[in-house]
């Protein structure tokens, strides 16, 4: 028998289980906004202790990813990404659990060639990439303030 693309286009939406795609990102929005939620109450508490602006979104941020490393550590982060999906990816939480859990899967290889080799596996083109656009923006930047009005 000739399956023609009609036919296999029928046996696939009969086999294929409903789409949730809904449902997911509705879940992945709500968390993904907990976390911002989260990271807008440290921000103002870290305010209310008198830091300056600048100084607290240091703190927020140093806060977010060593709360989602220590989820990570002990198996929570994996758990609420499971459910969460993209809501937990995306913030700087997501990165933290990128490199905390390449680190923990290498680690029965050794500081060096374990650890120090594939912590950066996944996050490793983000730090990359991004502290060269950083460099190059600073050399930008101290160039046209060495040489104002020309």
């Amino acid at each position: 028998m000739k399956v023609t693309p009609a036919m296999y286009q029928t046996m696939t939406s009969k086999a294929e289980p409903p789409s949730r795609s809904a449902v997911n990102i509705s879940v992945a929005f709500l968390t993904g906004g907990l976390i911002c939620v989260i990271g807008q109450l440290l921000l103002t508490g870290f305010m209310q202790l008198g830091l300056t602006q600048d100084a607290a979104a240091a703190w927020t941020s140093v806060t977010l990813v060593a709360c989602s490393a220590v989820l990570t550590g002990f198996g929570l982060y994996e758990r609420l990404a499971r459910h969460a999906g993209a809501g937990t990816l995306v913030p700087i939480t997501g990165f933290a659990n990128a490199v905390t859990s390449a680190a923990i899967e290498a680690k029965t290889e050794g500081y060096v060639l374990g650890i120090g080799t594939k912590i950066f596996t996944i996050a490793g083109p983000v730090i990359l990439y991004g502290c060269t656009a950083a460099a190059v923006y600073g050399v930008i930047l101290y160039l046209t303030q060495f040489f104002p009005g020309r």
